[in-house]
C-alpha cells in the first residue's frame, strides 16, 4: 500500500439500516416476526435479529432512566441513530465512521474521524427517510390499516421495503450536513405584481378544473407558491427539486444525446407534463402517476401528482384520487390551459431573474441562513440544492452543526464566534427563531472586525431582518 493511499481518507457510508416493530413476535422464536424491513437484505437471518435484538435492549434500558429513550449510540467504528417514528415502530441506521489508514512501527493502523458524523445531522437523514416513506406509501399504522384485505404485516413489509430498497440507493451520507437538519426551503423573490399574476393562475386553475385539490408553482427549483400545509410542503419540495426534476432532466440529455431510447419528449417553450403523458395527445404515453399522502384536510390524503413545465417554471397539480387517474382529456385540457399562460409567465420571470443574477456579486464571505417559521433557507456555501458541491472545507461545515446543536440544546438566542486552525473564522448567531451562519476567510483579522464585517452583511442582505446585537 502506497503511502498515498493509506493518507487518503474514506467516506462515511451505510452499514445498516431496519425498521421492527418491538411488540411483534414477543415469544423466543418468533422474533424474525419483528423484522419489517432491513438493509442490507443478503445479511443472515440470526444477524438480522441480533442487531435488532441489541437496539430493542438499548431503548428498553435507558428507558428506566429518562423519559426520552437513547437516540443514538457510539463506537469507536460505528454511530447508530434511532427515532420511533410510530409508537412501537422503530427506524434505526447505522453509518461507518470514516477513518484514515497510517502507518505506525511498520504496522498499519486506522485513525477515525467521529467528528466527521453528527448525531444532529443523521438523526435529520433518518426522519426524513420516514416523512418521504409516508409521504408516498402513508403511515405504518395507515398501511397495517388499509381496506381490501391489504392491511397485513407482510404487504407492510412488502410495500416499506418496495420504498426504501430504492430510496436508499440516493442517499449521499458523505455529503449530509447542517442542511438536512433545517430541510428548508429556497423561496424565489419576485415583485408584487408578478406574485399576484402567478397567484391569480394557480387559483384560476382550481377554479377550472374541481378535481384539482392543490397547486405548487416553482421556478428554477425556488418555490413561489404552495396550497400545501408546511410539513407536505417541506416534504414535496425536497423530493422535487432532489430527485423528480434532477431524474427528468438526465433522461432529457441522455435521451437527445441518443444513450438511451426513451419517451420523454424534449425542451418545449409550449408546455409538457413531466409525470403523465410523454406525449401529448397519445394516450398510449401516459405514465403511471405518483400517489402521494397529504394531510391539510383529512389524515393520509390520497393525490395523484402531476407535474407541468414551461422553460424553467413547473406547476404541481394534486388530482382528487378518488375517481382514479386522470384520463386522456383531462390531460389535453390542462395542456390547452396552462401551455400559453404558463409559458408565457416563464418567459417574463426569466427576465427578471437574469437581471436580477447578473446585479448579484459573489461576496468574499459564505452564509447559511434559516428561518424556522416559515422554512426559508439561502446558502451560497453550496452551489445548489442537491448539494453537488461546497464552496468551503466539509470540516467547516461540521463546525456550523455543532453551533446548530449548541443552539438546539440551550433553547436560546445568542451568539458564537470560532476561528479554526485553518484561519477560517465561523459566526453563528440565533434570533427569533432564525439562524444564521457566516464563513470568513482571513488571517490578519481580530473579533472586532470579524463582527464588523457580520454587520456590514446582515445591513446589506439581511436589512429587513431582526438580529439581536
Amino acid at each position: 500500500m502506497t503511502v498515498s493511499a493509506m493518507e487518503a481518507k474514506t467516506k462515511t457510508r451505510l452499514e445498516n439500516f431496519y425498521i421492527f416493530n418491538s411488540e411483534w413476535g414477543p415469544r423466543e422464536g418468533e422474533e424474525e416476526k419483528k423484522i419489517i424491513f432491513y438493509h442490507p437484505s443478503q445479511t443472515t437471518l440470526d444477524d438480522k435479529i441480533k442487531n435488532i435484538g441489541l437496539s430493542e435492549a438499548m431503548v428498553k434500558f435507558s428507558s428506566t432512566f429518562t423519559d426520552k429513550p437513547v437516540d443514538a449510540v457510539h463506537t469507536q467504528r460505528l454511530r447508530q441513530v434511532l427515532f420511533e417514528a410510530e409508537k412501537d415502530f422503530w427506524m434505526v441506521m447505522t453509518v461507518g465512521i470514516p477513518y484514515t489508514t497510517k502507518l505506525k512501527d511498520n504496522q498499519t493502523y486506522h485513525e477515525f474521524h467521529e467528528d466527521d458524523v453528527k448525531d444532529s445531522v443523521f438523526q435529520c437523514v433518518l426522519q426524513q427517510a420516514y416523512k418521504m416513506l409516508c409521504m408516498f406509501n402513508g403511515t405504518f399504522q395507515s398501511m397495517l390499516d388499509s381496506p381490501s384485505g391489504k392491511g397485513s404485516p407482510e404487504n407492510l413489509t412488502k410495500r416499506v421495503t418496495h420504498f426504501l430498497s430504492q430510496y436508499l440507493l440516493t442517499l449521499k451520507l458523505d455529503q449530509c450536513d447542517v442542511l438536512d437538519i433545517f430541510s428548508g426551503i429556497s423561496f424565489l423573490p419576485l415583485d408584487k405584481m408578478m406574485f399576484l399574476r402567478i397567484q391569480c393562475l394557480m387559483n384560476l386553475l382550481e377554479a377550472s378544473f374541481q378535481w384539482v385539490k392543490y397547486t405548487i408553482f416553482l421556478y428554477n427549483d425556488q418555490l413561489v407558491w404552495s396550497g400545501l400545509e408546511q410539513d407536505d410542503i417541506r416534504t414535496m419540495y425536497k423530493y422535487l427539486v432532489t430527485s423528480l426534476f434532477p431524474n427528468c432532466a438526465n433522461k432529457q440529455e441522455m435521451t437527445s444525446s441518443g444513450s438511451i431510447n426513451s419517451p420523454v419528449v424534449p425542451k418545449s417553450d409550449i408546455g409538457q407534463f413531466v409525470t403523465g403523458p410523454k406525449k401529448i395527445g397519445d394516450p398510449s404515453s401516459i405514465s403511471k402517476l405518483p400517489i402521494v399522502y397529504l394531510n391539510k384536510i383529512v389524515q393520509n390524503e390520497q393525490c395523484y401528482l402531476v407535474v407541468y413545465k414551461a422553460l424553467h417554471a413547473s406547476v404541481c397539480i394534486l388530482v382528487d384520487s378518488t375517481n382514479g387517474p386522470p384520463n386522456p382529456k383531462i390531460y389535453m385540457d390542462l395542456h390547452q390551459f396552462l401551455g400559453p399562460r404558463l409559458s408565457s409567465l416563464a418567459t417574463e420571470m426569466a427576465e427578471q431573474y437574469s437581471r436580477r443574477s447578473s446585479t448579484s456579486s459573489d461576496p468574499a464571505f459564505k452564509y447559511i441562513y434559516f428561518n424556522h417559521m416559515n422554512l426559508a433557507q439561502k446558502t451560497t456555501i453550496h452551489l445548489d440544492l442537491r448539494k453537488t458541491a461546497t464552496t468551503v472545507p466539509q470540516e467547516i461545515l461540521h463546525f456550523v452543526s455543532d453551533m446548530n446543536a449548541d443552539f438546539s440544546r440551550t433553547g436560546q438566542d445568542g451568539e458564537t464566534i470560532v476561528k479554526t486552525s485553518s484561519e477560517y473564522w465561523i459566526v453563528g448567531k440565533k434570533s427569533d427563531q432564525r439562524e444564521f451562519f457566516v464563513v470568513i476567510t482571513s488571517k490578519t483579522a481580530n473579533l472586532i472586525e470579524i463582527n464588523e464585517e457580520v454587520k456590514k452583511l446582515c445591513e446589506t442582505h439581511f436589512n429587513n431582518i431582526f438580529f439581536l446585537d
